[in-house]
């Protein structure tokens, strides 16, 4: 064995025609410039949708996303913006009972992220001096190191982030380079 493709067998009959199928799909999407089906009214989860096949009969292994070729689902529990701006763009209209669920009573990542930020942070986010925080689902993550909280508490976490913030104020006020001698603990 050489480590490359040669150990691979050629595309079967069933494949080229189930490719062949999704691609005239794919050929319509780039003629509208839309989805060939977007589905409007189902938060998608890996159980929400019917299983879903290009053609049954030629299929050995399944599990379409939705149950029809290129139906796009709605992922609100990321963002439910995300989702508003997306039925927009394509002249949907998202189901009004998403968007309650959505809105009061199901918090969404999104959500999440945007509730530890304290009230500088979302103004120096608003303002651009801060950027990378996220605005939709998938950009940007704050990731939390609990096993320092386990080793040092939060006491002295808060304290010595509190001092980190203090003396990099002070080096940007003060024109000096801020580097790696802050504490990191």
């Amino acid at each position: 064995m050489r480590g490359d493709e040669s150990f691979l067998a050629g595309a079967t009959e069933a494949t080229t025609t189930l490719w062949d199928s999704v691609m005239e799909g794919v050929k319509q999407e780039n003629r509208t410039h839309a989805p060939v089906d977007f589905d409007t009214s189902v938060a998608s989860t890996i159980t929400s949708h019917d299983a879903g096949y290009i053609n049954k009969a030629l299929e050995k292994i399944v599990g379409l996303q939705t149950e029809a070729p290129l139906k796009r689902a709605i992922i609100p529990f990321g963002g439910i913006k995300m989702v508003e701006g997306s039925c927009k763009a394509y002249n949907r209209e998202l189901d009004p009972m998403i968007k309650k669920i959505f809105t009061e009573y199901r918090k969404t990542h999104n959500q999440g992220v945007f509730d530890v930020y304290t009230p500088d942070i979302l103004r120096c986010r608003k303002s651009g001096v801060l950027t990378g925080l996220p605005d939709a689902y998938g950009r940007g993550r704050i990731i939390g190191d609990y096993r320092r909280v386990a080793l040092y508490g939060i006491d002295y976490l808060m304290k010595d982030k509190f001092a980190q913030f203090t003396s990099l104020q002070s080096d940007l006020e003060n024109g000096r380079k801020s580097g790696s001698d802050y504490p990191s603990a």
